[in-house]
């Protein structure tokens, strides 16, 4: 396994002073936005997705600058919604997911990541309708068409897409979006098919009350872990307890959140990253894991320096040798 990053937290920096930052801190891998609510800064620096598309020389000197200090790219992310009822969103963040598949295809990229999307409650919705609840009935109407009339035909057709261009997509589970759930995510794949999988964070599950650690095994277990995210969440156990922890707070308000992301280690402890990576190499991953700093509490370096304390102590590097103490 290899420790990563997303580096839109550097997006104050050009890209190659940001891997400069980046290889210093001994991280192995950069995942670079390509679009929609990430946007594509870092790639813009080399002329744009679409630039990047065409011109096999700006390609080349993006490689040129991530592995001239050792690293490697190892994700583009599209973070969007393109179910979204308003069409001109919707039809803007399918391009940039279409253009980031085309281009790491170019790249030699095997994943894309981003979200399944939430459309509308009907077909003249204004604005995305994410239902969690079956009662009153017509939330189950509204699911009933956002599945069956939007994301399933969807994301039969780009799963063809990214079969013809040899790319994975690996959905962020997230609420406020369609999938949000291991149960959600294997819906999508076996209706829409297997170049659809997850990028796996923890620290969305967590706030739902999902053990993700099970989570890893149950999505493990259905082949669909194409990458995964390294971000933490600390349940406030006083805000929780009263509220519980459906919580629409600013994120700013920590005091008074029932749930904050924190960065690697400050949510959970040393041994609980070092039994999910174990976890993660039962299933068989043994690719990259992306740090996503999202802390309120720490700025980017420190949360970067805490986070990689954590993953450099937990992470499985070396294949395993021969089971010399037993019969395999």
């Amino acid at each position: 396994m290899k420790i990563g990053i997303f580096t839109p937290l550097f997006h104050d920096k050009p890209l190659e002073e940001a891997l400069d930052i980046i290889a210093a801190a001994g991280i192995q891998a950069v995942e670079l936005g390509a679009g929609a609510y990430p946007g594509s800064r870092h790639l813009d620096d080399f002329g744009g997705v679409e630039t990047l598309i065409k011109d096999a020389g700006a390609r080349q000197k993006l490689k040129k600058a991530i592995e001239s200090r050792g690293l490697i790219l190892d994700s583009l992310s599209v973070h969007g919604n393109a179910l979204h009822p308003d069409k001109a969103i919707a039809d803007d963040h399918h391009k940039v997911f279409q253009d980031a598949v085309l281009l790491a295809e170019k790249l030699d990229l095997t994943v894309v990541n981003g979200f399944s999307g939430c459309p509308g409650d009907g077909p003249r919705a204004k604005n995305p309708n994410w239902v969690t609840c079956p009662w009153p009935d017509e939330y189950r109407d509204i699911l009933d068409y956002q599945w069956k009339k939007v994301a399933i035909p969807y994301w039969k057709k780009q799963n063809k897409f990214l079969k013809d261009h040899k790319v994975r997509f690996a959905i962020e589970a997230h609420p406020g979006f369609l999938v949000y759930n291991p149960e959600t995510i294997l819906r999508l794949r076996d209706a829409a098919g297997s170049q659809i999988g997850a990028n796996f964070d923890p620290s969305h599950f967590w706030w739902q009350g999902i053990d993700p650690i099970a989570a890893v095994r149950a999505l493990g277990a259905a082949g669909a872990i194409f990458h995964v995210h390294a971000k933490d969440t600390r349940i406030d156990p006083l805000n929780s307890a009263i509220n519980g922890n459906l919580d629409t707070k600013s994120y700013g308000d920590i005091l008074g959140r029932s749930w904050s992301f924190r960065a690697v280690g400050y949510g959970h402890a040393l041994t609980w990253w070092k039994d999910f990576i174990s976890n993660l190499r039962m299933i068989g991953y043994d690719d990259v894991l992306s740090i996503e700093h999202e802390d309120g509490l720490m700025s980017a370096p420190e949360g970067l320096k805490k986070a990689m304390e954590t993953l450099q102590a937990s992470i499985i590097s070396e294949q395993p040798g021969a089971m010399f103490w037993a019969k395999e």
